[in-house]
């Protein structure tokens, strides 16, 4: 069985890439345009993984992250966000705040998959 991954993404191009990559890779893949959306599917499906943006509608990748972190069941669970945002810091802050890790948009094709393998890894899908 194929491990599960929830996409928590706002900017259409960057979820159809996500979705198309995961997809081709054989991953069963589950998808969200906004963070309440997501948050409540992440708590429905149950994924292996989430990656989640960080800034988008009705709740951020911050406080999706909070949420699912407050449910047992999400506490070790890999989270990952993904954003644009590259400026110094914003990994620190973003791991502080429980991100079990951080990747920058535009994603790299070439390492973007073995990047989901070790994170699921950890999970031990």
């Amino acid at each position: 069985m194929p491990a599960s991954i929830l996409v928590i993404e706002d900017d259409p191009a960057s979820l159809e890439l996500l979705k198309y990559l995961l997809e081709r890779a054989g991953y069963e893949v589950y998808v969200a345009s906004d963070g309440a959306a997501g948050l409540q599917a992440a708590l429905q499906i149950n994924p292996d993984l989430v990656l989640c943006d960080l800034q988008m509608p009705q709740l951020t990748g911050f406080e999706v992250l909070e949420r699912l972190r407050a449910d047992s069941r999400w506490r070790a669970s890999p989270v990952v966000a993904v954003t644009a945002y590259s400026m110094r810091g914003d990994s620190d802050a973003a791991l502080a705040a429980g991100f079990t890790d951080y990747l920058t948009k535009p994603i790299d094709p070439d390492t973007f998959l073995d990047e989901i393998a070790r994170f699921l890894e950890q999970r031990g899908s």
